[in-house]
């Protein structure tokens, strides 16, 4: 056995099949290019326990547990390797072999992470080296700013302040774009009271016959305010059947209607008045 080389590399092995960094030693191993068998674990062991012993307390820990978790897994697939190997017949075979792959996947897991844990060290090492300027801006160039000018005077800011805090009259809707309808609801009410009184009897057809939709609506709706003071009656036998209209009250009833209309928009009663 040869004498623990310590170098600033970190921990080196010597074997008769190899000589070198033990991350080099499980590199070859997971790329196959390095046979397990071949690998003598107790030398590697006792090299190791020589190198501890010249680390100090903080590297002592952390090599250790890292070198612990290698040995392990090493000596898990020297195991497996020393097995008598064939062809897999049963569950257990598969086991094993299952076992194996698990074996070089944390072996490569572990590099992984050496990978990784390098690569922020060197990062560190690297950002340690910038610092943040903390002071404020020299002289010579805050002088090279430029004046900041208002072109506001008190009295134009007094102005906007009042204009900004003067409340906004209420938005009204205007009723310009409702037209006054053409037929008087009245007017057709006259015409239809009078019709009945002549005729007693009549039908909606008959009523509404040779008008145009607005008039027609008209005389809908007369017809509703009169049946509401109860002198005439409807019939009709089915739904959406024929209508018919009959006087029910003394042919000289008075009839007293109060119908409201829509005479036009307050802005054109203001203007009339």
């Amino acid at each position: 056995m040869s004498p623990v080389a310590e170098e600033a590399g970190g921990f080196r092995v010597h074997l008769d099949v190899f000589e070198g960094p033990f991350d080099l030693l499980l590199s070859l191993i997971v790329k196959h290019k390095l046979d397990i068998t071949a690998v003598s674990l107790s030398r590697v062991t006792d090299e190791f326990v020589a190198h501890v012993k010249t680390l100090d307390a903080t590297e002592d820990l952390e090599e250790t547990t890292s070198f612990l978790v290698v040995a392990a897994t090493l000596l898990d697939l020297k195991a497996a390797r020393l097995l008598p190997q064939g062809d897999v017949e049963d569950d257990e075979d598969l086991a094993l072999l299952e076992a194996r792959d698990l074996l070089f996947a944390r072996l490569l897991q572990y590099r992984a992470f050496k990978v990784v844990a390098g690569v922020l060290d060197e990062r560190l090492a690297r950002e340690e080296r910038r610092h943040p300027r903390t002071v404020g801006l020299d002289e010579c160039f805050a002088t090279l700013l430029p004046e900041v000018l208002i072109g506001l005077g008190p009295a134009e800011l007094a102005r906007l302040a009042e204009q900004a805090l003067v409340p906004r009259p209420v938005e009204e809707v205007s009723l310009t774009h409702i037209h006054a309808p053409t037929v008087s609801v009245r007017a057709q009410a006259d015409l239809v009271l009078a019709r009945l009184r002549r005729d007693g009897t009549t039908t909606f057809r008959s009523l509404v016959s040779g008008a145009d939709t607005p008039t027609t609506v008209a005389r809908f709706l007369a017809l509703l305010e009169i049946f509401r003071e109860g002198v005439i009656a409807f019939e009709q036998p089915s739904p959406l059947g024929e209508l018919t209209v009959r006087w029910s009250a003394a042919a000289d009833a008075d009839v007293d209607l109060s119908v409201d209309e829509f005479e036009g928009s307050p802005e054109s009663e203001e203007g009339a008045s």
